[in-house]
């Protein structure tokens, strides 16, 4: 009779022992698969700073060249620059 109790507390060790692996393997993949969904949220924040830069520079670009045209199309005399003997 000890026998068997022995073996059945040992088989009860193999399971308790099979199932704490396989939690821990459960967890470690959850763990992997958030820290990938951080890592592409990070990214993705990146990315759009970037691209938020790059819009806000091509903004001021077109103000300075719209300030350039329309100044010259204020002054009558802008875009004259040949002397004309009067």
């Amino acid at each position: 009779m000890a026998v068997k109790e022995k073996l059945q507390d040992i088989n009860a060790m193999r399971k308790a022992k099979a199932e704490a692996k396989a939690e821990e393997k459960a967890e470690k993949e959850l763990a992997k698969a958030r820290m990938e969904v951080a890592r592409e949220v990070r990214m993705a924040k990146e990315a759009e700073a970037a691209m938020d830069l790059h819009v806000q520079r091509a903004g001021e670009r077109a103000d300075k060249e719209m300030a350039k045209h329309s100044s010259k199309s204020n002054n009558p005399n802008a875009g004259n620059s040949v002397d004309r003997p009067y």
